[in-house]
């Protein structure tokens, strides 16, 4: 569902212009499957967005060498495939296949089929230098509004290490929702945060009053102040065990009803299963952070380094990882959005 959502709240609903480049008719092989051989077409789902399955993720490796395949990024994430009524792969931060229940929270890797007349423009297919598809550039985007831009791109914003940010979504009309392209750092170091002394996210909860308070002090400058929008809605539902994550935002799961549980402050987190709530680096390189929603009246979800999500009380510490509107005046005086040019704003 959440693939496969085309609102503001799931993955293909934010992707630029997806029916221009992805063949929205795919079929995925979904087949049960007791071993890594290349399953039978035997339960095929047909959607915009899938997963890969066990079979495919096996041939990104040579024999058994998994941790060296391509596709290891040493974090946990989601095949296709179910072993049983009860078990799914999953990879793990090893880059082996193994078998989880279907309803613990691992990462998600999209999968598309591109069109076939899909042509490269520009782009060494590397990580720094990704190939850039024919429609998907704007040669010169200086002096148009950040909020016509496109989930995922970069933008430079904050100060010293904290300088880099990632466009989330335009949740709100004219509005661009970010946040930052890692936890924030403090001389090099992840900081840690408890949430508060209960679960509900506020200006005056521990949290929410650092990040109202000595983060727009001290890791925005003024002039970055000048492009936050005061007034956002931060959506701060309670999601249950196996519940959707409509409810995070939603007062059921039709999506309909917006949950009366918020808070109106500056500068807040991402949601549980926002878009770019999860990590998108390596283990490594990041900490467990924490989100925004509750799982009940005495725990929040976070967000794990391995790519995984779990609750916790309130009280423990966690990184952060603000989130926050710009303003619908805010325009692009350069950059091409990417890491390592990212676009600058006015």
């Amino acid at each position: 569902a959440w693939l496969n959502d085309t609102s503001v709240d799931g993955f293909l609903g934010n992707l630029r212009e997806p029916e221009k480049f992805i063949k929205m008719d795919s079929t995925w092989n979904a087949t049960m499957t007791e071993d890594t051989s290349k399953p039978p077409k035997t339960t095929m789902v047909e959607a915009a967005v899938g997963l890969l399955n066990i079979y495919e993720y096996t041939m990104s490796y040579s024999g058994t060498d998994y941790s060296h395949g391509y596709l290891n990024h040493e974090l946990d994430w989601w095949t296709l495939s179910p072993y049983n009524t009860i078990y799914i792969y999953k990879i793990d931060g090893t880059g082996k296949g193994e078998l989880s229940n279907a309803s613990v929270l691992y990462g998600i890797r999209p999968s598309i089929n591109l069109q076939a007349n899909i042509r490269i423009m520009s782009g060494e297919g590397t990580e720094s230098t990704p190939y850039r598809l024919v429609g998907d550039r704007d040669n010169n985007v200086s002096g148009t509004l950040l909020s016509t831009r496109y989930s995922g791109e970069y933008i430079r914003f904050g100060t010293g290490e904290n300088n880099l940010y990632r466009i989330v979504s335009h949740e709100t009309s004219g509005l661009t929702k970010i946040t930052s392209a890692e936890p924030l750092k403090s001389g090099g170091s992840f900081i840690t945060s408890a949430f508060g002394n209960n679960v509900n996210y506020s200006s005056n909860n521990t949290i929410g009053t650092f990040l109202n308070g000595d983060y727009l002090a001290s890791y925005v400058g003024a002039n970055d102040r000048n492009m936050i929008e005061a007034n956002t809605t931060w959506y701060l539902g309670t999601v249950g065990p196996e519940e959707s994550y409509r409810l995070a935002k939603y007062s059921s799961t039709t999506g309909k009803d917006l949950t009366a549980n918020t808070a109106t402050v500056p500068v807040g987190l991402l949601r549980l299963g926002e878009l770019l709530s999860g990590h998108f680096a390596t283990l490594n390189s990041n900490v467990a952070y924490w989100t925004i929603n509750p799982r009940d009246s005495s725990i929040v979800y976070v967000v794990s380094n391995d790519g995984t999500t779990y609750y916790t009380p309130p009280s423990y510490n966690y990184g952060i990882k603000p989130a926050l509107n710009l303003k619908a005046n805010i325009v692009i005086m350069g950059g091409e959005g990417t890491k390592n040019n990212p676009f600058i704003l006015q």
